[in-house]
């Protein structure tokens, strides 16, 4: 199977997102990418936020992939909360609802935050 796209593209409009202040849907992000959603793309876009999350743990970044959510809800996906993200936090809540909601509006401010706080920077650790 071919990559969906290229990882640095992807953490690249991930970036530009947590600068933002905003969140991504998965159908937007794949739209970005030039793709219509369909569950097939979602799993290999899912499959590429890990290892985007990886890299940027390795770096000493903050994970980008909480920055994609639902639709419906605005919530990460499953795949989020078992591979690692909510668990790599120690939460042990529901993956649905208020407190879910609570706990990646928090998450999602810490992104948010330490981004905005580089945003001189070329998001590889150097400056422009």
């Amino acid at each position: 199977m071919s990559p969906l796209a290229d990882p640095d593209e992807v953490r690249a409009h991930l970036v530009a997102a947590a600068k933002a202040g905003i969140a991504l849907t998965y159908s937007e992000l794949l739209e970005r990418l030039g793709y219509a959603f369909s569950r097939p793309k979602m799993r290999q876009l899912c499959a590429m936020l890990g290892e985007i999350d990886r890299a940027a743990a390795a770096r000493g970044e903050p994970e980008l992939a909480v920055l994609v959510v639902r639709q419906s809800d605005g919530l990460p996906g499953q795949g989020w909360w078992v591979g690692g993200g909510a668990r790599g936090r120690f939460y042990e809540g529901p993956w649905k609802g208020p407190e879910a909601a609570r706990f990646i509006a928090g998450v999602q401010a810490e992104t948010f935050a330490w981004w905005r706080s580089r945003s001189g920077t070329d998001g590889a650790g150097g400056t422009d």
